[in-house]
C-alpha cells in the first residue's frame, strides 16, 4: 500500500510558540484518519503546519515518498494537497459560482467548467444557490461551499479543519458522508474533529492528541469500542 503522509518528530508552533512535540504518524492511500483530542491539544496546528501555514521547526513530512518538509502551500497544492480550514474558508462577499471558480485560477475554462459542474453534483444544495453571495449560506452551506472549492485543484490527499463544527446534526451527517464519499474519487482523507464518534465511525484509524502529542493511536473502531478511550476523549454514550 503506497504511504501517502509520513511524518517523523515534528515539531512545530506559531513563530517562537511551541505547540507540537515529536508528532509520528502516517496516513495510507485511500485511507480516512481522524486526528481527535480536547481543544487546545495542537490538532488544528498539526494540519497548518503540513500545509505550511504554522510554523514549521524540525522532523520530517514526507508526501508520496517526497520530502515536503517547510514547502510552501502552493508547492504543496501543485503536488495534489488540499486544505479546508474550519474558518474563513469562503469569500463571502463573492457568489458560490465565484467562490468555487477561485479554486481554478490557473485551469481553462473548459476544465473549470467541468470541475465545478461535478462539485455542484456533489452537493446539490449548492446548485440553487449559484448566484448567491456566499454571505447569505448556512453554515451547512457553507462548508459544502469549501469543501467544493477545494476539490477544484483536483486534490489526491484532502486535509479537513473540524469540518462539522457549530453544524446542525443533519449537515454534520451529510458533511460527513460526503467527506467519506471523495475515497471512491481516489482522494485520501486527514480530518481534525470535535466530533469525534461521527468521524470515527467513518475512519480507518484514529489518532489521539494531548498537549501537542500523539498520546494514542489505532483502528478506529477500537478507538470507538475503548470504554477508557471513550470516557477521556469521545464524552459518554449517554450525555
Amino acid at each position: 500500500m503506497t504511504r501517502v503522509l509520513e511524518v517523523t518528530g515534528l515539531e512545530g508552533g506559531y513563530g517562537a510558540v511551541q505547540i507540537l512535540y515529536g508528532i509520528d504518524m502516517h496516513v495510507d492511500e485511500g485511507e480516512f484518519v481522524t486526528i481527535i483530542g480536547p481543544n487546545g491539544c495542537g490538532k488544528s496546528t498539526f494540519i497548518k503546519t503540513i500545509f505550511g501555514i504554522a510554523s514549521y521547526y524540525s522532523g520530517g513530512i514526507e508526501y508520496r515518498g517526497q520530502d515536503v518538509s517547510g514547502w510552501r502551500t502552493d508547492q504543496l497544492v501543485n503536488r495534489g494537497i488540499a486544505y479546508v480550514p474550519q474558518v474563513d474558508n469562503v469569500f463571502p462577499s463573492l457568489s458560490v459560482k465565484e467562490n468555487l471558480q477561485m479554486g481554478g485560477n490557473s485551469l481553462s475554462q473548459g476544465e473549470l467548467n467541468e470541475r465545478i459542474e461535478r462539485s455542484l453534483e456533489m452537493f446539490p444544495d449548492l446548485r440553487n444557490r449559484e448566484h448567491d453571495l456566499a454571505a447569505s449560506l448556512s453554515g451547512g452551506e457553507r462548508q459544502m461551499l469549501a469543501i467544493s472549492r477545494a476539490l477544484i485543484s483536483d486534490p489526491r490527499f484532502l486535509l479537513l479543519d473540524e469540518p462539522t463544527a457549530a453544524l446542525s446534526p443533519l449537515y454534520q451527517q451529510q458533511i460527513i458522508e460526503s467527506i467519506d464519499s471523495l475515497r471512491g474519487q481516489g482522494i485520501t482523507i486527514l480530518i481534525v474533529e470535535q466530533n469525534a464518534r461521527l468521524s470515527l465511525a467513518r475512519s480507518d484509524r484514529g489518532y489521539i492528541m494531548a498537549n501537542g502529542q500523539i498520546v494514542h493511536t489505532g483502528d478506529a473502531k477500537h478507538i470507538l469500542s475503548d470504554p477508557e478511550i471513550g470516557e477521556y476523549f469521545l464524552g459518554n454514550k449517554d450525555d
